[in-house]
């Protein structure tokens, strides 16, 4: 009896572990979501800016709902795109990446890279990502440059270990931003200082939000950090959150809006769009992009 009880409490148990997997794998992560913060940050009676922001598309050249999904984005109206990395999954998602953010590239926009934008995926153990000194394996090169070329084209600002002002909705814009420090490709030396008092808002910009660059852009004055990298966790807990951001990153801010600890300074963290491709589940973490409305303090 004791023997027939184990046996059903385990078929029970893989029947919910595949139902599970199933929704994660085939449900949750196509549920794309569209999420949306009021920030303060802006000087006393200034007109509201949104801020379009995306991250981790990771994408595959079939991909085709995901990329009319994030080209109807154009409908939010934003005064600026702000893409934090990790566009690609395969050395042939150019053209894919491209078709979700043509109507977007009308728009006053800047852009990072992360580290699967110059190299692609392979397979790894999942489980890893809870290891904090896991080896960091890379895979074939992608079209880092063809990628770029059509940004830059289309007059989007390329913010990988640079900076710059632009104009959007109105206003001065100054944006710094790093190569992704999750490959040690950052340099923000390179780009260090104070804020410009000459622009009307300061935002910076990096893929993986490591404590080190984001201490550094505080410090300068910018108001807004924007980063991606953590997929808000992937998989999650229910009521509790994520279990890991891969990088120094608390999980509490795995995703959404914060305060930068210790600085005046915001930070929204995307969960971005995508998963890698080894790993194509999301659970308790929808795949999403970001309206942010930056208002009057």
């Amino acid at each position: 009896m004791r023997k027939r009880s184990l046996i059903s409490a385990a078929a029970a148990l893989t029947a919910v572990g595949g139902a599970t997997f199933a929704y994660a794998s085939l449900v949750e992560r196509n549920m794309f979501t569209l999420r949306r913060f009021d920030v303060p940050v802006l000087e006393p009676d200034a007109e509201p800016l949104r801020i379009l922001h995306l991250s981790d598309l990771h994408m595959m050249p079939d991909q085709r709902r995901k990329q009319e999904w994030v080209a109807a984005l154009i409908g939010t109206d934003p005064d600026l795109v702000v893409v934090t990395g990790d566009n690609m999954a395969s050395p042939y998602a150019i053209p894919g990446v491209l078709r979700a953010l043509d109507p977007l590239l009308e728009v006053p926009g800047a852009f990072v890279f992360g580290s699967n934008d110059y190299r692609g995926p392979v397979w790894k153990n999942p489980a890893q990502y809870l290891l904090p000194d896991r080896e960091y394996v890379q895979g074939v090169d992608l079209p880092t440059d063809d990628l770029r070329a059509a940004l830059t084209e289309a007059g989007w600002a390329d913010l990988n270990n640079a900076r710059t002002v632009i104009k959007a909705g109105g206003r001065s814009i100054e944006l710094a931003g790093v190569d992704d420090p999750h490959v040690e490709r950052d340099d923000y030396a390179a780009v260090a200082g104070p804020i410009s008092a000459g622009a009307d808002l300061h935002l910076g910009v990096t893929h993986t939000p490591a404590s080190r660059v984001l201490d550094a852009m505080a410090a300068d004055g910018f108001q807004l950090l924007l980063a991606g990298h953590t997929h808000g966790g992937q998989v999650c807990v229910p009521f509790y959150g994520a279990l890991t951001t891969n990088c120094d990153l608390p999980t509490r801010m795995a995703k959404g809006l914060h305060r930068w600890p210790g600085s005046d300074s915001f930070l929204h963290v995307s969960a971005g769009l995508g998963t890698h491709p080894t790993a194509p589940i999301r659970f308790a973490c929808r795949p999403e992009a970001s309206v942010l409305t930056l208002i009057p303090r």
